[in-house]
């Protein structure tokens, strides 16, 4: 699954300023009522009163790296889902229903993948550990049931982030055969 998002901004989308190596960094998706998902990336520091217009999909911290090389530009505008995974697992980042959801589901897809592996409940049991195969960095998601009420909240985060599937035309009834 690639999402075709805005790529990190460069500035803080609250004061203009430059992001600095090191700064920590708040990313929010959300889904304003006129356009399609729009990415704000914001200093960690003016995120308290962060107030955009829209749903918030899901946010996450990070802290900014400036890109080393220039490269392909599609590539940097696709956030897949292992990437998304990644940044929303992050310790760094601030649990919310929506991020929770979106981790457990996404651990879910990238196990099939076989991305990342299950190792395990965590200390305490409310939380498992996986481990993602190519940085072998362990996780600790939510552990939580997949009921269908959790599939049908899954399924309005993803379609604000991937669209609506397109309906499928309606087929005409076939005569009946002739005898």
């Amino acid at each position: 699954m690639e999402l075709n998002l805005q790529p990190l901004a460069a500035s803080c989308c609250v004061t203009g300023r430059p992001f600095a190596e090191g700064d920590r960094i708040l990313s929010f998706l959300i889904q304003p009522t006129t356009v399609e998902v729009v990415r704000y990336d914001l200093l960690a520091e003016h995120g308290e009163g962060f107030a955009p217009e829209g749903a918030v999909v899901c946010r996450w911290s990070h802290v900014f790296k400036p890109r080393v090389r220039e490269g392909d530009s599609e590539r940097a505008l696709k956030l897949t889902a292992e990437n998304l995974f990644l940044a929303l697992a992050d310790p760094a980042t601030e649990p919310t229903p929506e991020n929770t959801r979106l981790v457990q589901f996404l651990a879910l897809m990238l196990e099939r993948k076989r991305l990342i592996k299950r190792r395990g409940p965590a200390p305490g049991g409310d939380r498992e550990l996986v481990e993602h195969s190519r940085t072998k960095q362990i996780f600790e998601i939510p552990s939580g049931e997949l009921t269908p009420e959790f599939f049908v909240a899954v399924q309005r985060q993803l379609s604000v982030l991937v669209g609506e599937p397109k309906p499928e035309p309606e087929k005409a009834p076939e005569p009946p055969p002739s005898a």
